[in-house]
């Protein structure tokens, strides 16, 4: 199956099939994208919108009286991040990439993204999914045409987390598409990988899971969208597991090298525990995945 990839990679990521979600009514989808009042948004110049991350101090890594942490996330450790910076407020939709490949000749992902061998985004027709199969050298190419970058580690987990505390800065299923949510039906991921784990992405097939138009969740206080579920998302850092251990206080940029790049997130096939603001993912720089995009940030001010 061209790109599936193995049980073990799906497990990692997480991953599936696209279905639409009943449309929102006009009031749900103005509740969903209120700009918390807080949040100070610019236009990029890729056409998003970006918005401002300001300068701060925060807990990396296990959030308190967090079960699911590994030792990957560990240990917890207070990181300042200097200076502020602009963050795209959502993950980067086709549309947007589509742009920057007209612009500047860099290849268009030749395959659609696919799960058993079904489309997820036929033709690449919906541009306000988010872009997917592009490979960390993509995203790299993507942030710098915009002027920006991909965020390091910390600064993306210092987003994502918005001043909060917990696993989540909200509640899941109000605030991310992941396996439970993102399908037909409502599933329980966790029973499934628990009791049925040979079949676990095939019952995601089965019930359509895939990844939903960019910006339809609640947004944390940063005004920043799907930071949790909907694709994973590359981070500029090498994967290291115990990297944590030494981690400079102030503005860590991450090991100076490695086999793997991170992914941050969570995915729209990701059962719970992998859909929190400090699990840490990772793939070698050439991986193209149904459940992997990104997000760019440029500096301020």
């Amino acid at each position: 199956m061209r790109s599936m990839g193995s049980l073990v990679t799906v497990a990692v990521l997480a991953g599936c099939f696209v279905s639409f979600w009943p449309a929102a009514t006009n009031a749900q989808r103005s509740d969903r994208r209120k700009m918390p009042a807080t949040a100070t948004a610019s236009k990029g110049s890729d056409g998003l919108m970006y918005v401002w991350i300001p300068p701060g101090t925060f807990q990396m890594g296990c959030s308190p009286g967090d079960n699911d942490c590994n030792d990957a996330q560990r240990p917890s450790h207070q990181i300042t991040i200097s200076k502020g910076f602009w963050m795209g407020q959502t993950e980067v939709p086709v549309g947007a990439y589509k742009r920057f490949s007209a612009a500047t000749g860099w290849a268009f992902p030749l395959e659609e993204p696919t799960f058993f061998d079904q489309p997820i985004n036929p033709g690449w027709e919906n541009d306000r999914l988010p872009i997917v199969n592009v490979t960390w050298d993509d995203a790299v190419a993507y942030c710098q045409w915009t002027g920006g970058r991909l965020p390091t580690e910390a600064e993306w987990e210092y987003a994502a987390r918005a001043g909060t505390t917990g696993p989540r800065y909200g509640d899941l299923d109000a605030i991310a598409w992941y396996a439970d949510n993102a399908g037909k039906s409502r599933l329980d991921s966790v029973d499934i990988w628990e009791n049925d784990r040979p079949n676990y992405v095939r019952r995601l097939a089965q019930n359509r899971n895939g990844p939903h138009e960019v910006g339809q969740k609640i947004p944390n206080a940063f005004g920043l969208y799907d930071t949790l579920g909907n694709v994973w998302e590359w981070v500029a850092d090498w994967y290291d597991a115990s990297y944590y251990a030494h981690s400079p206080e102030q503005d860590p940029r991450g090991p100076s090298s490695g086999e793997y790049r991170v992914l941050r997130g969570g995915s729209w096939s990701g059962y719970p525990s992998s859909v929190r603001a400090a699990y840490r993912g990772r793939r070698v720089l050439a991986t193209r995945h149904s459940l992997m995009g990104l997000r760019c940030v440029r500096e301020g001010p």
